[in-house]
């Protein structure tokens, strides 16, 4: 005869944690009724230990930029919970700094959440394999003119003179593009790593680049906030010539809405130093020296400045570059500045290169490509002195 034993629940099986979306949800809003009421201490108190002094930058840092349309919406938990109970889940964020971004950025971010009681903390905001905004990461120094806005991660003296060269930015992208008022919008990150963190990025990827300009939440529609994002591991090392050209340059690629068109490498970068550096009064050993030295070394290259030359791992990146600005003032120098930013506008917005060249400047392909090359080989002859 069988003896009926009775049925016990493990003890694993009794303290299973699991997640609590409702409560997260809940703290989501305190946290957005916070933000959007400015108030530093009401969302320090919706944090743990390790959480709450950033919350409380958070607030002030929407407070200095003048965040609006700010939103916060649980999607799903993300990996499993932890012994603990806490969890991390996705969250769509949504917000845009107020007279600066038009409609608001939208992306996934990473929270982390933690059981108090009946309640639920944030444990983390950001990090991970997802975008985390620059103002969500501790405290910035903001800086606001009509034409610019400046965030920079901390609290290093920076920020004054960062602004200031994107205020001269604006009006150096006006020279060449009358219909640009801006504003400008600059973020410096911390670091370098920082920077592939804000823009999910795989590391190292923008680590010998000065500057990148992106939309802020990764997408490619036209009406997406873009800002330019600073590296400050190489951006720090310029001199000041150099520095405030890199500004003007990127400002080009907002002013154009770069990140979302689709234009030959080529034409995308060497019109943008093109007008940053169309005013500036510097030497062709500063401004073309590599390309030079590498045409010397090895010949003018056969075809147009193409992607393979400007990956950001390649040892003549800087080449690249010069050999794109050339390839623009060599375009201005046979048809003038109208027609360089015509046959940019018109393959911006989706003609073909070749028709827009020809209507605009009388040239093909080919024969823009030998004068260019000529021009190379010139410059090459003679050198930099």
């Amino acid at each position: 005869m069988l003896r009926p034993d009775s049925y016990t629940v493990s003890a694993q099986q009794e303290i299973t944690p699991q997640a609590r979306p409702a409560l997260a949800a809940r703290s989501l809003v305190d946290l957005v009724d916070a933000v959007r009421a400015r108030d530093a201490a009401g969302a320090s108190a919706l944090g743990d230990a390790s959480t709450a002094p950033l919350l409380s930058h958070v607030v002030d840092n929407a407070a200095a930029l003048r965040v609006e349309d700010f939103t916060l919406r649980y999607v799903d938990e993300v990996g499993a919970v932890r012994a603990d109970g806490s969890w991390q889940a996705a969250v769509d964020v949504s917000w845009r700094f107020e007279g600066y971004d038009e409609v608001p950025a939208r992306e996934e971010v990473l929270v982390g959440f933690r059981p108090v009681g009946d309640q639920v903390a944030l444990a983390s905001l950001g990090g991970g394999d997802r975008r985390t905004p620059l103002w969500f990461t501790g405290p910035l120094e903001v800086r606001r003119t009509p034409e610019s806005l400046v965030l920079v991660s901390g609290t290093g003296p920076g920020a004054d003179l960062i602004s200031q060269r994107a205020v001269l930015a604006v009006p150096t992208v006006r020279r060449v593009l009358p219909a640009w008022e801006g504003p400008l919008v600059v973020e410096v990150p911390g670091s370098g790593d920082d920077l592939d963190v804000l823009l999910d990025a795989d590391p190292g990827t923008y680590a010998d680049i000065a500057a990148v300009t992106a939309t802020v939440d990764g997408s490619v529609t036209a009406d997406s906030p873009i800002h330019v994002f600073l590296n400050p591991a190489v951006y720090d090392l310029l001199e000041p010539v150099g520095a405030q050209v890199v500004i003007s340059h990127e400002a080009t690629h907002v002013a154009t809405q770069a990140p979302v068109r689709s234009l030959p490498v080529w034409l995308l970068e060497g019109f943008a130093d093109y007008v940053a550096l169309r005013d500036v009064d510097l030497p062709l050993s500063t401004t073309a020296g590599q390309v030079i030295a590498q045409v010397q070394r090895d010949g003018p290259p056969r075809v147009l400045p193409n992607q393979v030359d400007f990956e950001g791992t390649s040892a003549d990146l800087g080449a690249a570059y010069e050999a794109a600005w050339l390839v623009c003032t060599t375009l201005v120098e046979q048809a003038g500045e109208e027609a360089l930013v015509t046959i940019y506008q018109q393959v911006s917005d989706g003609a073909d290169l070749a028709t827009a060249l020809q209507a605009s400047a009388g040239l093909s392909v080919a024969q823009l490509t030998r004068a260019w090359r000529a021009r190379l080989t010139d410059l090459a002859a003679r050198g930099t002195g």
